[in-house]
């Protein structure tokens, strides 16, 4: 840990340029976008509000535009404010800016709330006659997914007081679980670290230095467990009054319909995945096992490398060469965009104190560009998460183009865009490799992120469905959270491991089920697709590269059945996601004949 951690400081990592949205808080610039986003919404309700049945196909076109430059304005002031709020979640100051952010822009969209809620509202025959214009068909796929929502939609003085209330509600609950989270310290080896570096370490090569983080980890968590319950049963019962007051019979529903994917097709995915936790997860980890040679691992063990991991660190330049490298491969104009991030600042990778601990990918506005953040300690996995969030930023620069209200992409095919990324690369390095020993490494932590990526994560989504399910019936102690997270971990993970009572709290550092709900299944469906997506290259399909990157292009305005039938894929057959699984257990099969 402490040799991550000198790697990381003795070399030059990035950190990003956020003057591309302002120069900071103060900014002049920042005031004056925030004045104007003030007047054009006042104007914009008052020009449009209780009228848009009057509007032709025109005038809806008009609308729609003016609706998205507003919106524009606003989501650039607020990608600055969470940008900085992610590299100084500790600062006092930079906490008092983005709150009083949030309720200034929170209280600019309360006057834009009515303009979705009318377009929802207006006749489906009034509607199709105003779309046969050609300016305001352009806006059809976003009107269509807006629309989903018709059936779940309350009065507008209903949307407008949970619209304003957020602020000093949810936002607010979600806000004090970051910064609780980032103001942690866990005592390793008698010296205080951040939450950050404690789960690094539990990766390194040695044993006692990941029994020193486990134990570590789980006693910070501990210390503020209640705490974290409270925030957990708050926001879950917030949902489930606004499911009951919108007529959703499933936490999971509304997720579902922001992802643009039917039910049935998450519950074939989840199902299969479920049922594939013995023949995935329950054998890879008992291979494991017998490669470390004891008989069950203990829980802190899991991402440790083998005993055969000659633990290669890559510089930062090492990672970027690697990760361009699979880019270009696959294709030059990838690479090309890829490359902007690091010849202009749009990345920020040391880790610090008072950085968020995960790793993302910002779209901010189309009229700027995205930022990826991660947490740079030179493993091979950073390599991996550099590879998967360039992924997302690929396509978030190739969807710009659609503008503000088509390039919003579903979290599904945003996970699709990442985890094809990071599957490049791993590719890349997987057949340049020429020795046997490092090539079984490479392949055991690919199988490891996969299962990270689909079992670990459907197991979330388990426990998550059963938090929200169980709310419904009252308040959770902390133990009880603690029982369905080692429920759901054992029946995940299987009988390989060790768990004690010390793992029973890991529930509370996982940001996912805060910031946004059922949001975890996603990574399972984007891993599960690229598996299909990438057999289908290796088959050669004529001109996948150019069908792919027109596929990231689209963004939000195609559904995932049409993104797909150029490849000839359907993601609604349950025999889909069984042979996005069976990749995973044929990397196991080789491994288990390497043993």
């Amino acid at each position: 840990m402490e040799g991550d951690t000198k790697i990381a400081a003795a070399q030059t990592l990035p950190e990003w340029n956020l003057t591309d949205l302002y120069a900071g808080p103060k900014a002049p610039e920042l005031e004056v976008d925030l004045k104007e986003a003030e007047a054009c919404a006042t104007a914009f309700q008052s020009t449009y509000q209780g009228r848009l049945t009057r509007l032709d196909g025109v005038g809806l076109a008009a609308a729609i535009a003016e609706y998205e430059n507003v919106l524009e304005t606003v989501y650039r002031v607020t990608s600055f404010g969470q940008l900085l709020h992610a590299t100084h979640t500790t600062d006092a100051e930079v906490g008092r800016f983005y709150q009083t952010l949030q309720e200034r822009v929170n209280a600019i969209t309360t006057e834009t709330l009515f303009f979705e809620l009318e377009l929802n509202a207006i006749d489906d025959d009034v509607l199709a006659a105003q779309l046969d214009d050609p300016a305001a068909a352009r806006y059809a796929p976003w009107i269509r997914d807006s629309r989903v929502m018709r059936p779940h939609q309350l009065d507008e003085a209903q949307e407008k007081l949970l619209h304003e209330k957020d602020v000093a509600g949810r936002s607010a609950w979600v806000r004090l679980f970051d910064e609780t989270l980032a103001h942690l310290k866990f005592d390793l080896d008698g010296e205080e670290k951040p939450l950050t570096d404690t789960l690094n370490q539990l990766s390194d090569s040695d044993g006692d230095k990941r029994l020193a983080a486990g134990k570590a980890l789980a006693d910070g968590l501990r210390g503020s467990e209640r705490l974290f319950a409270t925030i957990t049963n708050t926001l879950a019962k917030d949902k489930e009054v606004e499911d009951r007051w919108r007529n959703f019979d499933n936490p999971a529903h509304p997720r579902h319909l922001a992802n643009r994917v039917e039910t049935e097709v998450v519950e074939a995915l989840v199902d299969a995945v479920r049922e594939s936790y013995a023949d995935l997860a329950h054998r890879y980890y008992g291979l494991k096992a017998k490669w470390m040679g004891v008989d069950k691992l203990d829980w802190w063990d899991r991402n440790a490398p083998l005993p055969e991991d000659c633990e290669r660190r890559f510089t930062w330049d090492e990672a970027r060469t690697t990760v361009l490298d699979a880019y270009h491969a696959f294709d030059p104009g990838m690479a090309d965009t890829a490359r902007r991030f690091f010849d202009y600042g749009w990345i920020d990778a040391p880790p610090r104190e008072g950085k968020n601990s995960g790793a993302f990918a910002h779209p901010t506005v189309p009229s700027a560009h995205p930022y990826v953040l991660l947490n740079f300690h030179g493993k091979s996995r950073d390599v991996m998460t550099l590879a998967h969030e360039l992924g997302h930023g690929v396509h978030q620069v190739l969807a710009a183009p659609q503008g503000l209200l088509l390039s919003q992409t579903p979290l599904t095919l945003a996970e699709t865009a990442s985890v094809f990324g990071e599957m490049l690369t791993f590719r890349s390095m997987l057949d340049a490799e020429t020795d046997p020993a490092r090539r079984r490494v490479l392949l055991a932590g690919k199988v490891e992120d996969m299962l990270n990526t689909v079992v670990r994560q459907i197991a979330f989504h388990e426990y998550e469905t059963r938090v929200h399910l169980e709310r419904r019936d009252g308040e959770l102690a902390p133990e009880r959270l603690g029982e369905i997270w080692m429920e759901t971990q054992r029946a995940s993970l299987g009988p390989a491991f060790n768990f004690d009572d010390d793992y029973r709290v890991l529930w509370a550092y996982i940001p996912h089920f805060i910031h946004v709900p059922f949001y975890v299944y996603a990574y399972a469906f984007g891993d599960c697709l690229v598996n299909a997506l990438y057999a289908v290259l290796k088959d050669g399909h004529p001109g996948f590269q150019a069908k792919y990157l027109d596929m990231l292009a689209q963004g939000g305005a195609k559904r995932h059945k049409d993104l797909l039938a150029p490849f000839g894929l359907d993601s609604s057959d349950p025999d889909f996601w069984r042979k996005g699984l069976g990749v995973i257990s044929g990397f196991i099969d080789e491994l288990e004949a390497a043993l």
